[in-house]
């Protein structure tokens, strides 16, 4: 298997992706990676990886479609043209609007979909729950809610195992009729889709485990995303002072060292390491801009798993049987 990964884009700089890389070639024998980024990372290169050159990327600040349009060096827009060639996949910490727009401009949507969808998995047991969109699509309609939760039901299926996944629709309330225009609209189409759709779900509700897809557009997503984030962490911090508090908390940090470890992986971001854009003709994985080693080696699993599930397959085939719930 041959993937790509950008080396530009986390706060950690290109060094700290080669050693993600590395890390991920160590866990799979069978993996070639194509590293994009400066030349001077060809430097004590690992069996099984290249260093495709480039010193040119796509910042944040930049407006996206123009900028994959006027950069033909950058890091994301030369991964998208090889992944026309002989790579299977592309992972990249950097600008996510810059990711959309390579993969509507470049690698193309697949039949039937409107719009790409960031898709994330939450810490929840006794399985992740996906969440999407996450923050691809600050604006959008009833249909591509429903395309997100045919989207997200056979991502769930297909690499997850779920035989029928729970799709619910995040809103303000539980209740049939409750929230905006959109919403209103999007649960009646989702009531008819191809999918086990519950209902509506709250935002407390997303680690309950109360369904296994959730279903918002990617203004809320990403909302509910960051929150979840600065919650995690400020959970994470608080009880790390209290536990240091005393000597009788501290023996029982002690005591309960193993548990809390657990604890703080669950809530780490970096253990997930990066989400799919489910929606594009190829596999396109978005990691944390606060990226480090692990995290992109944890992103490097979940895209070779997602390349040998076949996904993208599965979502073709899907959108095939259900045309009317395409664009």
């Amino acid at each position: 298997m041959k993937i790509l990964v950008d080396a530009y884009g986390s706060d950690k700089g290109p060094e700290e992706i080669k050693q993600g890389c590395k890390q991920a070639l160590i866990k799979h024998p069978g993996l070639f990676i194509g590293l994009i980024g400066p030349e001077t990372l060809g430097e004590d290169l690992p069996e099984r990886m290249e260093i495709l050159p480039t010193s040119e990327w796509i910042s944040n600040e930049e407006e996206p479609a123009k900028a994959v349009r006027a950069k033909k060096q950058a890091s994301i827009v030369l991964g998208a043209r090889k992944m026309e060639e002989d790579y299977e996949g592309l992972l990249s910490a950097g600008s996510t609007g810059a990711m959309l727009a390579t993969g509507l401009l470049i690698t193309k949507r697949l039949p039937g979909i409107s719009r790409a969808a960031l898709t994330i998995l939450l810490p929840t047991r006794p399985h992740p729950t996906v969440l999407l969109d996450a923050g691809a699509n600050m604006d959008t309609d009833a249909r591509l809610l429903t395309q997100f939760g045919l989207m997200g039901s056979i991502y769930t299926r297909n690499v997850l195992g779920l035989k029928q996944p729970r799709v619910g629709l995040l809103n303000v309330g539980t209740e049939e009729g409750k929230g905006n225009a959109l919403t209103k609209e999007s649960f009646s189409l989702l009531e008819n889709a191809p999918l086990h759709f519950i209902g509506n779900v709250e935002a407390r509700d997303l680690f309950s485990s109360v369904c296994d897809v959730v279903v918002c557009d990617g203004f809320t997503g990403n909302i509910a995303l960051k929150t979840l984030e600065g919650t995690a962490g400020f959970i994470t911090s608080a009880l790390k002072e209290e536990l240091m508090a005393g000597t009788k908390t501290k023996i029982g940090a002690f005591l309960a060292k193993d548990a809390l470890r657990n604890l703080k992986n669950r809530l780490d971001y970096t253990q997930t390491g990066a989400a799919p854009l489910l929606g594009i003709r190829k596999p396109l994985f978005k990691a944390h801009g606060s990226s480090n080693a692990e995290a992109i080696a944890n992103g490097i699993d979940k895209l070779v798993l997602f390349i040998e599930k076949d996904t993208i397959g599965a979502l073709t085939v899907a959108l095939q049987e259900n045309p009317e719930r395409g664009a």
